[in-house]
């Protein structure tokens, strides 16, 4: 016998399982949401919320030494760790408290426990309780990977950086993609000693190659050091407390704390999916759904990165309103995969949308890109050596917009209204009858006319 019936119980009260159980309720569902950890999930409490507040912290430096040429002479500055995690753990504090509030506002049923599924209808909670659901949702997002290499219990992840005790001196970051490049950025604007371990022969596979190229040269520039196309063999601690981290090339880099960020597991074990004949990805163990979010078992659904369709906070928001409104306000609706725009928070930062050049002369006959490449107005008096790149892949034969790839500050608010004529298929002329707004970098991609270089397939 169950202790409670619900129209809908989702598993996992992250930003996506926040949303539906929120959207369900405004339609009239009876809904309740289980949490074992913190309400709020991964990009709230141990994701983009404290990565991009720290972000923010570790460019006051630069900023500090830009304002020497524009006549602010900073003295006796100083940076507090403790300060900075303090403040940060409690906005998170507050920003969870919003998130209980809506669940509250919603009239949604909150369990702080582990919740797993005992059939295609029944939770059962590590409380005991057992709870009956019309549907079940599972939104228990991902987990970051940890290789299995000795020494591995001396490595941290993303989700600790946040409540480290204090300021790694020397620190190895281990991956390529975004979130090794914005934490090793972080740690390096904050005055650590950082070098960057990557499988591959370059950073930020995927991304325009361009870009790849600007991002890396201006990272070593910035102080980082780039160790591309070698694998961490091996850690190991010695009697003070320092790590030794081994390399592929033999290799030994020293180092304070080991961060690992090479790619995020879906958290779909211990769910008890075979008791409901849910079915998984065998490799990584993605919950397999539909493109309405419907897994293997018909009363069953997911959403998120737990699917790993598209491993980003905004695409599990929209997943869990197109769920919730399709099954439960009865307007059918599909989330969109074209055309997402994606940032990296790295110094230099990076915001895309759309195409790269090279998948674009893939899957078009004629492709022309429009390109610039300048040094931003406000290093006329930092004097700062650094470099904008703007990037516009267009469809020769239609003049349809493809992409939008941006190298610079805030390239990551510029691609997010470019994201709009991308995905609308705006034409490159339309985009040219825009005014500009003078004087700012965004000016230029209204300005480009002349394509920097055209590929035409024989």
């Amino acid at each position: 016998m169950s202790n409670h019936e619900v129209d809908l119980f989702v598993i996992g009260a992250g930003s996506g399982g926040v949303r539906a159980a929120k959207v369900a309720a405004s339609h009239g569902a009876r809904v309740a949401i289980a949490e074992e950890y913190r309400i709020g999930g991964t990009c709230v409490i141990r994701g983009c919320v404290p990565k991009k507040l720290m972000v923010y912290a570790s460019r006051v430096p630069r900023e500090l030494r830009d304002g020497v040429g524009f006549g602010w002479l900073a003295e006796s500055v100083r940076f507090d760790w403790s300060v900075l995690t303090g403040n940060v753990a409690r906005e998170l504090a507050r920003l969870e408290g919003l998130y209980l509030k809506t669940l509250d506002t919603a009239g949604v049923s909150l369990f702080r426990a582990r919740a797993s599924l005992k059939d295609s209808h029944t939770i059962a909670l590590s409380t005991g309780d057992l709870v009956y659901a019309k549907h079940i949702l599972i939104a228990t997002g991902a987990t970051p990977v940890r290789t299995e290499v000795g020494g591995a219990e001396y490595v941290i992840t993303s989700d600790d950086v946040f409540s480290l005790p204090q300021q790694p001196g020397r620190i190895v970051v281990y991956g390529g993609g975004y979130i090794a490049l914005e934490m090793a950025c972080v740690f390096a604007g904050l005055g650590s000693q950082v070098t960057l371990v990557c499988r591959s022969a370059n950073i930020l596979r995927g991304f325009d190659d361009e870009i790849r190229d600007l991002v890396r040269r201006e990272m070593e520039a910035n102080g980082v050091k780039i160790v591309a196309g070698q694998l961490i063999t091996g850690i190991e601690k010695s009697a003070d407390g320092k790590l030794k981290v081994g390399l592929t090339g033999h290799d030994l880099v020293e180092a304070d704390q080991v961060l690992f960020a090479i790619g995020r597991s879906p958290n779909s074990a211990n769910l008890g999916l075979q008791h409901a004949a849910v079915e998984t990805d065998p490799d990584t163990g993605a919950i397999k759904v539909s493109q309405h979010g419907r897994t293997s078992c018909e009363s069953i659904f997911a959403v998120g990165d737990v699917t790993n369709r598209v491993c980003l906070t905004p695409v599990a928001i929209r997943e869990g309103h197109a769920f919730a409104d399709t099954v439960f306000g009865k307007r059918a609706w599909q989330v969109d995969y074209q055309s997402i725009p994606t940032a990296v928070f790295s110094e230099p930062e990076v915001g895309t949308v759309g195409l790269s050049e090279e998948r674009a002369m893939q899957a078009f006959d004629d492709v022309k890109v429009f390109k610039t490449s300048f040094r931003p107005m406000k290093a006329a008096l930092s004097l700062r050596e650094s470099k904008v790149m703007m990037k516009l892949i267009v469809d020769a034969k239609t003049d349809r917009l493809l992409g939008c790839h941006i190298v610079g500050p805030e390239a990551a608010e510029i691609v997010q209204l470019m994201t709009i004529p991308v995905q609308q298929g705006m034409t490159k002329a339309a985009l040219d009858q825009a005014m500009p707004l003078h004087p700012t970098a965004a000016e230029e991609l209204i300005t480009m006319r002349s394509p920097f270089v055209r590929h035409t397939r024989a």
